[in-house]
């Protein structure tokens, strides 16, 4: 789906965002409350101008709208592969990305992630990934890393990880897979205005992602890991 059939979708009555080449920001309503778009088309990748754009975005609502709650739609094909960038710095500007998006939050805004057409790699950790709940819709495109690209990295022969693949979603690209871990809360299907207003209204007050990867079985040993080394931290 395109971003402008999205906002339509979302907004029935009507929404201010506006489109300045890959970038999209402004504001819309559910229900009687109004909420922060701010997002990406067009699977761009995110260089240093997008992280700076998305990240101007996020402190304006937190400078001019407290405690607004905030809808990040980003399709990204990943952080932008460039020389440039990477002599600039990228990962800092990632970085800034994400602190801005804790600032919001610690400020009480909500941050709602929404991936609406391609997820990938940095472009997806440093924004809706950080959210505090992130949905999809159903032909989404979900992939933090691809196989042969973690072969290369991992030194594990790629037959083995599509191995792993096929009954272990942590190895496995797609929607289902990151909703199996608990990185996906839900899949939006029929009234995409009804369900922005239902994810809002169920916003989860902490980070659920270990209950729901353990609950759903995609992610089974998350939870009591990390309830084990906080459990020893404090003994």
């Amino acid at each position: 789906m395109d971003a402008r059939t999205l906002l339509d979708q979302l907004f029935p009555a009507g929404h201010d965002v506006r489109f300045d080449g890959a970038f999209f920001h402004g504001s819309g309503r559910s229900g009687t409350t109004d909420i922060a778009v701010i997002g990406t088309v067009d699977a761009a990748p995110i260089g240093v101008e997008l992280a700076l754009a998305l990240a101007g975005a996020v402190l304006d609502t937190v400078r001019r709208h407290p405690g607004r709650p905030i809808l990040l739609a980003v399709d990204t094909a990943g952080q932008r592969l460039s020389h440039r960038d990477e002599l600039l710095g990228i990962n800092g500007y990632m970085a800034h990305l994400a602190k801005c998006l804790t600032l919001a939050r610690n400020r009480g805004h909500k941050v709602l992630g929404l991936v609406y057409s391609k997820a990938v790699s940095g472009g997806f950790l440093a924004s809706s990934l950080l959210a505090d709940a992130c949905h999809a819709l159903p032909g989404a495109e979900v992939m933090v890393m691809n196989l042969p690209a973690m072969a290369r990295v991992t030194k594990i022969p790629l037959e083995k990880l599509q191995d792993l693949s096929r009954s272990s979603p942590v190895f496995a690209p797609g929607v289902a897979n990151y909703v199996a871990m608990g990185a996906v809360e839900s899949v939006w299907q029929g009234n995409l205005a009804e369900a922005l207003a239902a994810a809002l209204a169920g916003m989860p007050q902490h980070d659920r992602r270990r209950e729901l990867g353990e609950a759903r079985g995609g992610r089974r040993l998350a939870r009591p890991v990390a309830a084990r080394v906080r459990s020893d931290a404090l003994a």
